[in-house]
């Protein structure tokens, strides 16, 4: 079998000689072409914190370089030379900072003196995320709502939790249950609906490279579950 057809990982977490058949790539395939996710919560090592921040940002940016490397690339070029070190620190410190749970947004909240007792609805949040199985761009909007139990959040924190849950590899269905799930908590109610519409550069860069389709998935707690509060949530995004 040729290197093109059985690639030979010469060291995978402490093991030597593990090999990857094609039959595992195919499987691959198929879960990265059907986007498949496998959890709620963002796969993660037990060790993944170990390295400091500028620890992750010198090792990608050596592996990041031997990739140029491998795919031909002159690295002595002006335009290419930093390309592994921005790639790295934009990794670490942009794309993938809602990794770390230390950059997770501080968010307070208040009693809701005003007696506000509808729905609060926040729309066309931006959304900014990368696709887990292709590390492509997936990029959108997100629409979300809550009904008061008693407390309230500052309306800049609701996108700060959006962008947290973005920034990181993922699956839009689990984005969207991850931001769901956050705002109940913190808000202790149920009360919460959570609608993201998003395009896949997976899906328009690569593979079937339909530009015009997005992907929709909601995520509905509480009261959301009642058809007619519901439609009232989706009526105000139609505004």
């Amino acid at each position: 079998m040729s290197y093109r057809e059985e690639i030979i990982l010469t060291k995978v977490n402490g093991n030597s000689g593990l090999s990857e058949t094609l039959s595992d790539k195919t499987v691959f395939d198929a879960l990265g072409d059907n986007h498949i996710g496998t959890s709620i919560e963002t796969p993660m090592r037990e060790d993944a914190f170990d390295l400091r921040d500028n620890e992750k940002v010198a090792a990608i940016e050596d592996k990041f370089r031997d990739i140029m490397n491998i795919m031909g690339m002159d690295l002595t070029d002006d335009s290419l030379q930093g390309t592994p070190h921005r790639v790295a620190k934009m990794y670490i410190k942009e794309i993938f900072y809602g990794l770390n749970p230390a950059n997770k947004p501080k968010v307070s909240v208040f009693e809701n003196k005003f007696g506000y007792g509808e729905m609060l609805v926040e729309k066309n949040i931006n959304l900014n995320s990368t696709c887990e199985h292709h590390f492509l761009p997936i990029a959108g909007k997100a629409h979300v709502a809550y009904i008061s139990s008693g407390e309230v959040i500052g309306l800049s924190k609701i996108n700060r939790i959006v962008d947290y849950y973005a920034r990181r590899p993922q699956v839009q269905e689990r984005l969207t249950v991850q931001i769901a799930n956050e705002l109940k908590e913190i808000l202790k109610t149920d009360d919460v609906a959570v609608v993201i519409d998003a395009k896949h550069m997976c899906v328009s860069s690569r593979g079937i490279q339909d530009e015009s389709s997005s992907t929709l998935t909601a995520e509905y707690g509480g009261q959301f579950k009642d058809k007619a509060v519901r439609d009232e949530f989706l009526k105000y995004l139609e505004l």
